[in-house]
């Protein structure tokens, strides 16, 4: 349904322009503070007068509600429980593999609504088992539940290069609580964060609009609608991108990374570096992929322009400017690796073996690494390092400066209650108390020391306190961030630069002190936006509480069961020679195990090494925010108001795994959506831009899994030069010397 603003609303700002101008978010948002100091007492019918000051949400987030509707029914757990444990098993299994892929919670919305119609008509009639139709509460409680397991558990990193690299085994015992303890620990803050995350109504969450765009598609029908609703546009979109993906993902996959810069001289070393698409910058390359396209940064069609705006002019500097620059500059031996890696090397450039420089017990042999050589890593890979270490300094400043007032003016309206329209609806429901998540915490956290000191994980017990107060400190700007710009930038290398030099020389402590650290932070933000979506959706917040429970527990033993099983059943699991189950993100994190615990940030960027220089990157992270802040102050309807120094450097931090093709493609489609169609074709844009992405996602998901099951299934694969592989060095996307040194090594 069309809605547009109601008559006594006498400013209606979107959420693009409010968050265009979140530096002065409470001075200009006169109607929202006039509004949300109106009276809290308000019957539904009488809601559905007043709507939302953000526009995004008004187009797919009803202003009414039905507390009689039913929740806690057969249909949501039986349902809710079976698409938790397929969705954990098959996003495990994947991460194994090469190419790795991750089915989303929208799989399961989309899969699981015809299951319940069909429930609602043959089941009989009972309180429980069939209070009636399948409804979106019941509905929303499924997919939240299933999205707890959507993100396989980071602590699966740790157990895996324990028994494949460092020849370890914690077994089932160690390996399930320190999964569900880095899993809990974050919901234990996340009711914490309600007031300022969850209840104000300019943090978003764009991710949300997607999925309510889909639920309000499957459930409401559209009154007074010109042209295809958006269910049947969701199913024309889904349908289009289920066929299309045919091409790239089994028939013609040089279209995910199509490089045809390179191609014009394929044996030119240079023009292939610059122009690969699959391990070069992609300058000038394009991506026929949605895969390809939404693999590191989700979907573009949910941010605002401003935040894509930013991510672009942080990318194209880093990856097109800098990053060239230094390599052909020669800047610490750069041309003696790959222009894009994560792999680790010695001074001569051949890979580097950790064996070599390690003791027994796992800790680093001082002598052995001494007369082994420093370890060396590319230029890319070492400055974007560098930008983590801006992104993290950057949050800190941006935050006070920008967001300062607004977190005070958060708490203040958290103590007095007020509350905006679909915060008035929820107050029909009794909220979680916050002895609940507090319990959570502090179990979940005792119960960490008794896993740090039953199992070899060779972290003190200080080690926890300092983690959690990392934690702490970047909970809440992070969680602004990640609701206002769908972007959440990750405490990973902070915690292991911390750990790594208070306790050196160990690798396992280094991993169990950043995932204890950084993933406590990912999931209490998880968390926390999947208790906005129950919040748009009007699920009781117990309701929502329990499920969220329920799905951690449930993911992380089949998560846990998946690995034990690969790991004991693929021979050479982890290692070229397991193709396709070469555990790509396991290798990239042994890779940090080995930088930052074994051999440790002091010999990596210490004083008088290769790789010092980056630690500046802190102070200009720091720095950097304030003349932009004052400057936007100063020329507040300018383009200065759009700077988001954070959003610019956490973003483009992804480099490496990601490639600079996943950041220009993005880019691309992002501008066609979030400006020019917005701006130009509004209309279409309010109507069906959110259904689009959700379709996109679906058909995606769907036709990897379709695909997949034909390839294991039959064997068969393309063998032409458009799948790939037809060059001397067999790259992907036929650019022979994008991936390899200066020399062509």
């Amino acid at each position: 349904m069309d809605m547009e603003p109601h008559e006594h609303t006498k400013v209606v700002e979107s959420y693009q322009s409010k968050t265009e101008e979140h530096f002065d978010a409470y001075e200009k948002r006169d109607y929202q503070d006039d509004y949300l100091d109106k009276t809290e007492q308000v019957k539904v019918d009488e809601a559905e007068e007043e709507d939302s000051p953000i526009e995004e949400v008004r187009i797919v987030v009803p202003n009414t509600d039905d507390p009689t509707l039913p929740v806690y029914t057969f249909r949501m757990w039986s349902l809710g429980v079976i698409f938790t444990c397929a969705l954990a098993f098959i996003n495990q299994f994947m991460w194994f593999r090469k190419n790795t892929i991750q089915v989303s919670a929208l799989v399961v919305q989309l899969l699981s609504f015809p299951i319940g119609k069909v429930m609602e008509r043959v089941i009989p009639k009972s309180r429980f088992f069939n209070p009636g139709p399948f409804n979106m509460k019941e509905h929303v409680l499924i997919a939240t539940m299933a999205n707890c397991a959507f993100n396989t558990a980071y602590a699966i990193d740790i157990f895996v290069i324990q028994k494949v690299f460092y020849k370890q085994d914690i077994g089932w015992g160690g390996g399930i609580l320190l999964v569900w303890t880095t899993q809990l620990i974050g919901f234990g803050f996340a009711g914490v964060l309600r007031p300022y995350l969850v209840y104000p109504s300019v943090m978003v969450f764009p991710q949300n609009l997607s999925q309510m765009s889909l639920f309000r598609s499957l459930h409401l029908k559209d009154n007074n609608w010109t042209g295809p609703s958006r269910l049947r546009w969701f199913f024309y979109m889904f349908t289009v991108m289920f066929i299309y993906y045919w091409l790239p993902g089994l028939f013609f996959p040089v279209l995910s990374f199509f490089s045809w810069v390179c191609w014009i001289a394929p044996n030119n070393i240079v023009l292939g570096q610059l122009t690969g698409t699959a391990s070069g910058l992609g300058i000038l390359g394009l991506a026929f992929d949605w895969s390809t396209i939404t693999g590191f940064l989700l979907s573009p069609l949910v941010v605002p322009w401003w935040a894509i705006a930013n991510i672009f002019v942080g990318f194209v500097f880093i990856a097109w400017i800098l990053a060239p620059a230094l390599y052909y500059t020669n800047v610490w031996d750069a041309k003696l690796f790959p222009i894009v890696t994560q792999a680790l090397f010695t001074s001569d450039g051949s890979p580097w073996n950790i064996s070599k420089v390690m003791n027994p017990d796992r800790s680093l042999n001082v002598t052995a690494y001494d007369e082994y050589g420093p370890l060396r890593m590319s230029t890319f890979f070492a400055i974007t390092y560098g930008i983590g270490f801006a992104g993290v300094s950057s949050i800190l400043t941006h935050t006070y400066l920008f967001h300062g007032r607004e977190i005070w003016e958060s708490y203040k309206r958290s103590r007095t209650d007020a509350t905006d329209i679909h915060h008035k609806l929820m107050k029909a429901y009794p909220e979680v108390p916050h002895w609940w998540y507090g319990a959570i915490f502090f179990i979940a956290f005792g119960v960490s020391f008794a896993v740090l000191y039953a199992w070899p994980m060779q972290l003190p017990w200080w080690g926890m306190f300092l983690a959690m107060a990392i934690c702490i400190v970047f909970l809440l700007p992070i969680g602004i961030i990640t609701a206002l710009t769908n972007q959440t930038p990750g405490l990973n290398v902070i915690t292991e630069f911390i750990i790594g030099f208070a306790y050196p020389g160990h690798p396992i402590a280094n991993v169990t002190f950043k995932t204890y650290g950084y993933i406590s932070m990912v999931q209490c933000i998880t968390f926390v936006q999947d208790l906005k979506l129950g919040h748009y959706a009007k699920v009781p917040p117990r309701a929502m509480f329990w499920v969220q429970v329920v799905g951690t527990f449930i993911g992380g033993v089949v998560n846990l069961g998946v690995a034990q099983w690969l790991l004991g059943t693929v021979k050479d699991v982890c290692t070229k020679e397991a193709y396709p189950f070469t555990c790509p993100s396991a290798n990239t994190f042994y890779s940090a195990s080995v930088i930052w615990g074994a051999i440790g940030p002091q010999r990596m960027f210490g004083p008088g090494t290769f790789y010092n220089a980056t630690l500046y990157f802190f102070l200009i992270g720091f720095l950097l925010p304030i003349p932009f802040y004052f400057m936007a102050k100063k020329y507040p309807n300018t383009w200065w108001r759009w700077v988001h120094i954070p959003l610019i450097f956490n973003a483009t931090g992804m480099m490496p795994p990601a490639v600079p093709i996943n950041f220009s493609s993005w880019c691309l489609v992002g501008f066609i959506f979030m400006y020019v169609l917005r701006k130009y074709r509004h209309e279409w844009w309010r109507k069906y831009n959110y259904v689009t992405s959700a379709a996109f996602d679906c058909g995606l998901a769907i036709s990897i899994l379709v695909i997949f099951g034909v390839i294991t299934g039959s064997g068969w694969s393309p063998n032409w030069w458009g799948a790939g592989g037809a060059d001397v060095n067999g790259t992907p996307d036929n650019c022979p010397y994008g991936g390899t040194n200066f020399y062509g090594e």
